[in-house]
Formats: structure tokens, sequence, C-alpha cells
């Protein structure tokens, strides 16, 4: 086991160069395909729904849109927890801990996933649990914000959050292709509708192995476990983690921590969805919902009864929400990884749904549900803008941190707006076709160019933050804007599938655009204006 670590201080250059620099890479080499893990668990319901509607599970659309909504719904209020497990349990026994504890979705969607008639109810239970790789975002974060000094900001968070992200497109590629396969056993199922994986379209009839889809991720959450545990280390210092205690308590403090957020998103949900798919029939606005679930949450972990300790180390980390920066770094950063996690989450899905089906007039009423022999297969293209927006971000936090975090997030704003007017425009077009391929292709390139566009601000971000807060508050703040930006992935997959089932699927990507432009002045204002309160950080 790694040992913890004390006097630590990355921007001592004789330190960084004598043992700093391998400590603290070892670290970011560890923690890279753990994240990874996290997001592909977090958000491999974007494919597993794709391929249920391939297989005749019995449930609608809309059922199948839920179980998204609800890992996305968790894993962004997990993160709120997540944003201070590192001052309260430090950097290994974190990492370690919520990786391990990735093993139960995966297990439990395996063995759901065996049986066409299980209930929906199991599968958004374990949905809910799937959170936890989302929330895992924020502590992995944080954490690494404390190796690296400030001049690689951009470098070391863009390549752990940009690596971090490949979770979504390996999930993409590996779970397709794990599917036709059986490696893990299990009884196949048998296509109803024509799928595909990376390398090209799979024909109805055949057998696939779907559960595959929560097994395959055993084979690298095991190692990983033990790489975190053997490998990463715990910052003893004041700043960081000065008392974290035993590892077990660490743990105890975790689960806790988790279990609040847990339940304050299952109140959410519960106030949201219509009592068909399991809510209460409530149907309150997910925009009042939101605000409820983030402030019930900070309120509940403020108010936990776990000592004097833990309450100053929280105060000391609430201290964030004094500083109007990290309110305007907030939205910023919500533009940029809620749309890419958001985009990422649905996009599977929304292609399946408006280019796999014909959109006809039958006896004088639109019809949405008539299969399309010349659609694309979702599973081909799905990967593809989660591939580009998480290749992309390492280089944004580099070219960040030689020409300035804001400037760079000014220009891929405006590309932004553009690109989601533009899909807006072939979204229309092609949810009017009886023939609605024609306008694939110039969707999917201008889909692909808001994953750049988002992938290259979410890492000029990072380095605005690494400079805007002191080495204290700038973990828990890059954990707190992840937070609220990984409420993309539960937002975006919800207005889609709103605006779709009101065949007007392009008044979505109105309302992004709308909000890139309040990001532009927000971003202006702050950083950017001759006058700004810091000039192109």
């Amino acid at each position: 086991m790694a040992k913890d670590l004390r006097n630590w201080n990355p921007e001592n250059n004789q330190q960084w160069d004598l043992t700093g620099k391998t400590i603290a890479n070892r670290n970011l080499w560890i923690s890279i395909p753990s994240l990874l893990c996290g997001f592909a668990i977090w958000l491999y319901w974007g494919i597993i729904t794709v391929q249920m509607l391939n297989l005749g599970f019995p449930f609608a659309n809309s059922e199948l849109f839920t179980l998204m909504a609800i890992s996305g719904l968790t894993g962004a209020t997990l993160r709120i927890p997540s944003t201070f497990f590192i001052r309260l349990a430090g950097g290994r026994n974190t990492i370690f801990f919520t990786t391990a504890l990735l093993i139960i979705p995966a297990i439990g969607t395996g063995f759901a996933l065996q049986d066409i008639n299980t209930p929906l109810w199991q599968f958004q239970i374990l949905a809910l649990f799937s959170g936890i790789g989302g929330g895992n975002f924020a502590s992995s974060m944080s954490n690494i914000s404390f190796f690296f000094p400030k001049k690689i900001q951009g470098y070391s968070l863009g390549m752990n959050a940009g690596l971090g992200n490949f979770g979504v497109t390996t999930m993409q590629i590996l779970v397709p292709l794990f599917m036709t396969i059986g490696v893990f056993g299990g009884e196949p199922m048998i296509l109803q509708n024509t799928s595909g994986t990376l390398i090209g379209k799979i024909p109805a009839g055949t057998e696939t192995y779907i559960h595959n889809a929560g097994f395959v991720w055993l084979l690298f959450l095991v190692p990983l476990a033990f790489a975190g545990w053997f490998g990463m280390n715990n910052i003893r210092d004041e700043h960081v983690s000065p008392n974290i205690g035993s590892s077990l308590k660490a743990f105890f403090l975790i689960s806790l921590m988790l279990i609040v957020g847990l339940i304050i998103a299952v109140c959410g949900l519960w106030l949201m969805l219509p009592k068909s798919a399991n809510g209460g029939g409530i149907m309150m606005s997910k925009w009042l919902v939101l605000p409820i679930v983030i402030m019930f949450t900070l309120f509940a972990l403020k108010l936990l009864p776990i000592g004097a300790d833990y309450k100053k180390a929280i105060n000391r980390q609430y201290k964030i929400f004094n500083n109007k920066h990290t309110w305007a770094m907030t939205i910023i950063y919500t533009m940029t990884f809620g749309s890419f996690i958001g985009y990422g989450a649905a996009f599977g899905l929304a292609i399946k749904v408006v280019f796999g089906y014909q959109h006809v007039l039958v006896g004088g009423v639109p019809t949405h549900n008539l299969i399309n022999p010349h659609g694309p297969s979702a599973l081909m293209f799905a990967w593809t803008g989660p591939f580009i927006g998480a290749l992309i971000r390492p280089v944004g936090g580099v070219i960040a941190d030689k020409m300035g975090g804001a400037k760079i997030t000014q220009i891929v704003s405006v590309i932004m707006v553009v690109s989601a007017l533009g899909v807006a425009y072939f979204l229309k077009k092609a949810y009017m076709s009886a023939t609605p391929e024609e306008f694939f292709y110039p969707f999917l390139a201008l889909f692909l160019i808001l994953f750049l566009a988002s992938g290259i601000g979410n890492g000029s971000t990072f380095r605005t933050i690494a400079q805007v807060f002191d080495k204290e508050q700038t973990g828990p703040v890059l954990g707190w804007t992840s937070a609220v930006g990984a409420y993309g992935a539960f937002i975006i997959p919800q207005i889609f599938g709103e605006q779709i089932n009101l065949a007007t699927p392009e008044y979505a990507l109105y309302g992004f655009a709308v909000f890139y432009i309040v990001c532009i002045v927000i971003n202006w204002w702050f950083y950017l204006r001759k006058n700004a309160y810091i000039q192109n950080p």
C-alpha cells in the first residue's frame, strides 16, 4: 500500500523534479481508468436501452428514457457529496472505495438483462446505483487538482477528465461488441430489429448476449480497485486531507454521504416521474425539482451528526459558495460539460428514434413508429460524438494553458450556438420525413462539431478554475461545478424525450442555443471585458 503524503507542495520545483512528478503521474494514471469505468457504468443505459428496443423488451420509449434520466439525475446529485470526499476521507481511500462500489450495479445489470420479463422497477434501481459512477468525477477531479502545480493544471485536469470521459466511448464500443459473444455464458436473446456495432450492422434474427453489458466491466473494476488501494496516496496536509482517520472510518463516511444523496435523488425522481414509471404521479417540473434536490442535499450533508471534525471540515469547504466566481464558473462549466455529457447520454437513442423510424401520415395523423429499413444503426454511430469530445478535452486544456481559459471558452461558445441551430434544422427536417436518412449525415457532422466544441471548452474551463481559485478551493469548486454540470445527463435526455413526444425535437436545440448565448455574456463580463474581475485567466 502506498504511503500517505505529508508536506506535499507541487509548486516547489525541487520537490516536484525529485519525487513529486513521479508520484503525481502514478496517481493520475490510476485515476484515469477508474474514472473511465465510472463514466461507462453511469451512462451505459444509453446503449442498453437501444438494444432493449431491438430485442423487444416490453417497455415504451418514454419508459426507457427514464432509465437514462434516473442514472443522470443520481450521478449528478452524488457529485455533491463527492465534492467533499477528498478532504474528509483522503484520495486513495475515496478512489479505491468508490471504484469498488461500481461492481454492484455492474453485476446487477448483468443478471437483470438475462430475463426479458424483468420489471421496470428493477432496472430503475440499477440505474439509480449506476449514478455512483457519475458521482466519482467530482472526487476524482478534486483529488488530482492537489497533485499538480498550477502551471499544468489545464493539462493534468484535462487528461483526467478527457481520458476518463473516454468511458462513454469505450462503453459505446465494448458493450455492443461483447453483446455478440457468449464470453460470460448465459442464454442469448434474438434480435427483432437490426442492431449494430462499430464494424457494421447485425441483422434481425441474430443471437445477442445483452447481459454482457454489465458483466464486461468486472474485467476492469476488480484490478482497478487493487491498483487504487496499493498505488494511490492520501495527502494529509492541512489544505487537503488533515483528519481522515482510519480507512474504515473513511469508507463509513463515504457510504453515509452517498446514502444521503441517493435518498434525496429518489425523492426528486418520485416528484417528477409518472405513476406508469413508478413515480408519484405529481409530475412536478424538473426546473423546480432540480434546485430542490441540490439545496436539500447541501443542507442534509451539513447537518449530518457525525462529529466536530466533520462539521469543521464541511464548513470550511462550503466557503466556496461565498465566492461569486463559483457561481459564474458553475454556469459556464454547465455549458461545456453539461452539453457533452447530456448529448452523450441522449445521442444513441435520439439517432434510433429520429432516423430509425419513418415519419409519415397515416389517415391524416402523423405516425413515428414505422421501422425505417434504410435508417442508420444507432450503435454504429453513438460512440463518435463522445469519442471526439473526450479526445479533444486535454487539447483544450493545453491550448488554454497557453492562450488563457476564458478566451478559448468564448470562441467555442460561439461555435456551439451555430452548431446547435444547425442540428435543430436537420432534426426538424428528419422528423417530418418518410426518408429521414437523407438528413442523417449533415445532422451527424454538426453534432460532432458540437461535441468537439464542448470538449475544448471543458478543457479551457479547467484552466480558468485553477487560476481563479486558491489551492484549497480549486478542488471543491471543480467538484461542485461538475456536479451541477452533470445534471445535463438528466436534463438533456429528458428534454429530448419530451420534445420528441411533441414531434418538435428541434425546440430542444433552440433552447440549448439560447443558454449558450447567456454563457457567452457571463464569460465576457467576468473574464474578458476591459475591467473584468480577472482578465482571461
